[in-house]
């Protein structure tokens, strides 16, 4: 059953969450919503944000500083479909801190964005509002290989080979009475490994488990106790087959080193690009998991954001073990969008200089076997999605090109003014649904 929702904080309180590592209500996960020193709201007229193609929008925009209109110079705005080109830009005359923009509208579906920027004691500050045009209608670009389901069979056969050789290191100095946190790692393809954190209620129980695949970057993982907490085992992993309980610096050298623009690694050959070892480390993520003895043998999850969105529903679609997946504006998402005159999901392969470099036959081959809307195609999972208008990240445009390709059971809960972050309100919503399915 298809369900939308759509919550509505106060539009000009922008209290939030954001979310930095995977899609989790974890402590590590989530830090404040930064406030702007000089707040611009902008806000389509309609309260959804959501219109028919060929309906007029009018952006409201405020500006303020505490609460209260200021004085600001060089006040513009300008409206473009998201990452395209502006198709009206100019000044803007605020009274008492406000103004319209109006009469905007779209022939296809897609989204509209206004864009206002305006500048204070020499900064300028940025504010969004998007409006969506029909989103339900929004059809992918990219192409599904004809033999996309043998390709993944033929890796996952290969990864099948390959003995586990799990090794899980107790930590009893972040295990409580409730909860076993362990370092794990167990073998992936290519002579590598995937680590991780595994939470594991006490109690002797039998447990649902839930499989939490990280957004984009190189960080340390610390695993969410809390949902063990909750009644159930937790594992967190890492992507990249490097510990991930090492000094934040030696992330940061490898983010600007070895692993700098990970995501385009081997584009230019589908057996050999970076992501390949991604999705088949996910399925052996599972393998793990259902090995544990304190797993129930049927109540298996997954949960991410951005590049763990993405994850979430591809590892779902592959591998029929997992019963349940929440998913967070999903990253690689109809990534071929720029070649057809509109956003594409990141990494953006097609967008800006990248295009002169990446956009080649071998390239869009590979793209085809790693989009998530070619996952969304046969994916049967039922799953809980959630995301906003405003995201320069992951463009509305991309995650709905995917998400009309599902025809498992799926609920959305979109919340329009948000971006690449959350409200803690879409992080209960989700794990309570992933319970719920639970039976907890």
């Amino acid at each position: 059953m298809n369900q939308k929702s759509t919550f509505k904080p106060n539009l000009h309180f922008h209290f939030g969450m954001l979310l930095l590592l995977c899609f989790s209500i974890s402590v590590e996960s989530f830090s404040q919503i930064p406030r702007q020193f000089l707040e611009i709201s902008v806000v389509p007229d309609r309260e959804d944000w959501t219109y028919k193609t060929g309906q007029n929008v009018e952006f409201s925009v405020s500006v303020t500083q505490s609460g209260r209109p200021v004085a600001v110079e060089n006040v513009r705005y300008v409206v473009k479909e998201e990452k395209m080109e502006p198709i009206k830009e100019g000044s803007l005359k605020l009274k008492d801190g406000k103004a319209t923009i109006e009469k905007f509208t779209m022939k296809n579906p897609g989204f509209l964005r206004c864009e206002v920027f305006a500048t204070i004691d020499g900064k300028e500050y940025r504010g969004i509002g998007t409006a969506g045009f029909e989103p339900d209608k929004i059809k992918p670009t990219v192409k599904m290989p004809k033999d996309f389901e043998e390709f993944w069979n033929t890796g996952k056969a290969e990864l099948a080979k390959i003995p586990m050789d799990a090794k899980m290191v107790h930590q009893p100095e972040r295990s409580t009475d409730q909860v076993d946190v362990y370092h794990v790692n167990f073998q992936n393809v290519r002579n590598s490994r995937i680590y991780g954190v595994l939470s594991v209620p006490k109690g002797g129980d039998k447990y649902p488990a839930i499989l939490l695949v990280p957004g984009a970057g190189i960080r340390p993982y610390f695993g969410d106790a809390n949902k063990s907490v909750r009644g159930a085992i937790t594992l967190q992993i890492g992507i990249h087959g490097i510990p991930i309980d090492m000094n934040q610096e030696v992330y940061n050298n490898l983010g600007s080193a070895a692993l700098n623009g990970y995501p385009t690694f081997n584009i230019w050959d589908k057996d050999l690009y970076y992501y390949k070892r991604v999705y088949l480390g996910c399925i052996r993520a599972v393998d793990f998991l259902v090995s544990l003895p304190e797993y129930d043998g049927k109540n298996l999850g997954i949960q991410g954001g951005s590049q763990g969105g993405a994850l979430s529903i591809i590892t779902a679609a592959l591998d029929p073990r997992i019963k349940y997946l929440t998913a967070m504006y999903p990253a690689m998402s109809d990534m071929t969008g720029y070649l057809e005159g509109r956003a594409g999901g990141w990494p953006h392969v097609f967008a800006g200089n990248n295009l002169q470099k990446f956009n080649k036959p071998e390239v869009i081959e590979t793209i085809g076997y790693y989009d998530v809307v070619n996952f969304a195609r046969i994916l049967k999972t039922p799953g809980f999605y959630t995301w906003g208008y405003n995201d320069d990240t992951c463009p509305p445009t991309s995650y709905y090109s995917a998400f009309n390709e599902i025809k498992a059971s799926k609920d959305v809960f979109v919340v329009p003014e948000t971006g690449h972050w959350t409200y803690p309100e879409q992080g209960k919503k989700a794990d309570d649904w992933i319970f719920g399915k639970f039976g907890k």
